[in-house]
């Protein structure tokens, strides 16, 4: 095997990890999680989410926790975007940069944002596009990228299809998430087989 030197962790947990809490996490929690994390060492923190208080009640306070958090120079401090009116909400307390999200599989795709995988591309363009005018760099997330709770496999095809419509609006980096934890060695290194040649490592996470 050959291991790289070194790897680059990107902390979302203050994200992802409070998301589906059911117990109401305190604000002033939220925030000194995020300082600690700033302070380990950390280069990267994705801090919350700006999709509509109603889907995720747990992440209401994103403006609230960005606003209050202390700040280290040399971290990344990135909030999860899922259309135009999020990331204008994001710019009024300041981020370093925008995730923008959507899966490979169609059904899951449906049942997680509501809309068509094409019908996704629209919305997340006007945030790329957004995001660049102000100086962000944007992450995009790719879920499914193996398998889907709905559809069963999903063929690395489907996924390049979604990472070529994201890399050409202008997205820096992708990360390929394998949502539901099913994916066998074997079948991520035939995902990267497939989409190393046409982007390169340092565009994949």
């Amino acid at each position: 095997m050959h291991l790289p030197k070194q790897v680059v962790l990107k902390e979302v947990g203050p994200r992802d990890g409070l998301q589906n809490e059911k117990a109401t996490i305190l604000t002033t929690d939220k925030v000194e999680l995020i300082n600690l994390l700033s302070m380990s060492g950390l280069s990267y923190i994705e801090v919350s989410s700006f999709v509509h208080p109603k889907w995720i009640p747990q992440l209401a306070d994103a403006a609230e926790v960005l606003a209050q958090i202390k700040r280290q120079q040399d971290v990344t401090y990135a909030a999860l975007i899922p259309n135009k009116r999020g990331l204008e909400r994001a710019l009024t307390v300041g981020i370093d940069e925008a995730s923008v999200f959507m899966s490979a599989s169609e059904s899951h795709n449906k049942n997680n944002i509501n809309k068509s995988i094409d019908e996704t591309f629209p919305v997340l363009r006007e945030v790329v596009d957004e995001a660049k005018r102000n100086g962000l760099t944007v992450r995009g997330y790719i879920s499914t990228v193996v398998g889907c709770p709905y559809e069963g496999y999903i063929a690395p095809e489907k996924v390049r299809h979604v990472a070529d419509a994201l890399f050409d609006m202008g997205v820096d980096e992708i990360s390929l998430g394998d949502t539901i934890g099913v994916g066998v060695p074997t079948q991520i290194e035939a995902l990267l087989t497939h989409l190393l040649p046409h982007y390169g490592p340092e565009r994949l996470a």
